[in-house]
């Protein structure tokens, strides 16, 4: 990679990050810290205002935005490889999202990358196996929850098939079992659950902010995995 692509990818890393380290640019880009300090400094010198915070990393002024110029055909056939799979494992909500930030993407393609690309995805076809059940649309208020640190309400039928209203604060989403679950804390039972998202029968956002302060991350859920119940 030459420089210029190099200090492109940077910027691009630094745009979609609120904070990134001088250890990941090494590592992600194959080259020593020193370089990455000269790397910085290149794209403070035209303009990039590029800042730098102690134990967090490098981050770029809010409020500057520059756009993408180009996608390379590999990276618009990558996002439509991806776009298959997430019409086939993700809710109607996400694959509209989806769908929306790939038409996007097209609209700046050169002529011949958009033919390219539009025979490319003719060429892709995915399979929705039996037990995937994913015809609701919740993943995205979820997610806008997760982010916002808010509240849902949730009308929710659990394993027994029995209905409840549940206030919970969720704090990660995983994929397993070929279901989607919401892992959240539980006023109802005071305690971490984890909720199948097809269970949901419907999703109230609140938009009013957690009230619990001092959440586990979904990695530290994880590890007691085996400790918890499915709702």
């Amino acid at each position: 990679m030459n420089r210029v692509d190099r200090l492109l990818g940077i910027l691009t890393i630094l745009q979609s990050k609120k904070f990134v380290t001088a250890e990941h640019l090494a590592t992600r880009f194959e080259i020593s810290i020193r370089t990455v300090y000269r790397d910085i400094r290149a794209l403070d010198e035209i303009g990039v205002p590029v800042t730098f915070e102690p134990n967090k990393g490098y981050t770029i002024v809010q409020g500057y935005f520059l756009p993408p110029v180009t996608f390379t055909t590999e990276e618009a056939n990558a996002l439509a490889l991806m776009g298959a799979i997430a019409h086939r494992f993700t809710d109607n909500s996400i694959q509209k999202h989806y769908e929306t930030a790939l038409q996007k993407v097209t609209s700046v393609l050169k002529t011949s990358q958009k033919d390219s690309l539009n025979d490319f995805t003719e060429q892709i076809k995915t399979f929705k196996p039996e037990v995937l059940q994913n015809d609701f649309a919740y993943l995205s208020e979820i997610q806008n929850a997760i982010s916002s640190k808010t509240i849902l309400r949730l009308d929710y039928q659990n394993v027994n098939s029995q209905l409840s209203v549940r206030e919970v604060e969720p704090i990660g989403l995983l994929f397993y079992a070929m279901n989607w679950h919401v892992i959240a804390w539980c006023w109802n039972r005071n305690e971490y659950r984890d909720f199948r998202a097809s269970r949901i029968i419907k999703l109230y956002p609140t938009h009013v902010g957690f009230k619990k302060s001092d959440h586990i991350s979904l990695n530290d859920y994880l590890a007691q995995m085996s400790m918890h119940q499915l709702d």
